[in-house]
């Protein structure tokens, strides 16, 4: 994947051992002129749609493209400013195109959305995708689970460690294109990066099969493109219950990162 000096990005998207259809989405991108780049930083967006086979893979691909086209219109300085309000958009897109299409009553989608600016990281997330931050031989979740399970988690009725394999953790409270208004979270303040860190965004079909230590491990271990093929392959051969997108970025060392 395409990215200037500064950061290595590498994607990959499969439909796993028992969906007939991929109903994920994501997204790389940078403004093409370098102006605009080092205003707007590098966009990266996941989505896990939901909905039935064509209202799922029209519900996350309304939702990243949407993310991208506003978050570049109507950017003005701020990364988070401009992220929420391409949230607020895609939830009444995707709304909207299912009002033209009863047939697809109920869908919508997961998103994840990070902006790097320089050294500085903030993100959007609405759902149960997920943002990783690997520093060291340490990994830490940067968002929380909008699902049943993680209310239960958040009460302390449900052990963390439980979570991953309760029956009910695809049970979402929140979705782009579910409800009147969208609740979406954006953290209270930007992340600092370091030299070497990685930024791992993924789906359920990754952490529902995959434990955070082994995604650890291969994002210390390998390379990006590596990591995400790897991830992949583990996840299918523990079933592959759902489709698995994994992205990771990894920060580069020196002068070149503050690109």
């Amino acid at each position: 994947m395409n990215a200037r000096p500064g950061v290595e990005v590498a994607s990959l998207t499969d439909v796993g051992c028992q969906r007939e259809n991929n109903e994920d989405s994501f997204l790389y991108w940078e403004p093409a002129g370098d102006e605009d780049f080092q205003r707007k930083g590098r966009l990266a967006v996941i989505a896990d749609g939901m909905g039935g086979y064509e209202g799922g893979q029209e519900a996350s691909r309304l939702a990243v493209e949407t993310v991208r086209e506003v978050y570049d219109d109507v950017f003005r300085g701020d990364p988070k400013v401009a992220l929420l309000e391409a949230f607020a958009t895609a939830h009444e897109r995707i709304q909207g195109y299912a009002e033209q299409h009863p047939g697809l009553h109920g869908m919508g989608t997961t998103c994840t959305a990070l902006v790097i600016r320089g050294r500085q990281l903030c993100f959007a997330h609405v759902g149960d995708s997920r943002l990783y931050l690997v520093r060291g031989s340490h990994i830490s979740r940067l968002t929380r689970d909008h699902s049943y399970v993680g209310r239960l988690v958040e009460s302390g009725i449900v052990r963390p460690e439980d979570a991953e394999k309760h029956p009910q953790r695809h049970i979402l409270t929140a979705a782009l294109g579910a409800g009147t208004e969208v609740a979406v979270e954006s953290g209270e303040q930007a992340v600092t990066l370091q030299d070497a860190d990685d930024l791992l965004l993924c789906t359920d079909g990754l952490w529902g099969v995959v434990s955070e230590e082994e995604m650890e491990a291969a994002v210390t271990g390998y390379a990006p493109a590596v990591c995400c093929a790897m991830l992949v392959k583990l996840a299918r051969q523990r079933g592959g219950p759902d489709n698995i997108t994994v992205q990771v970025l990894r920060v580069g060392r020196g002068p070149q990162a503050q690109s």
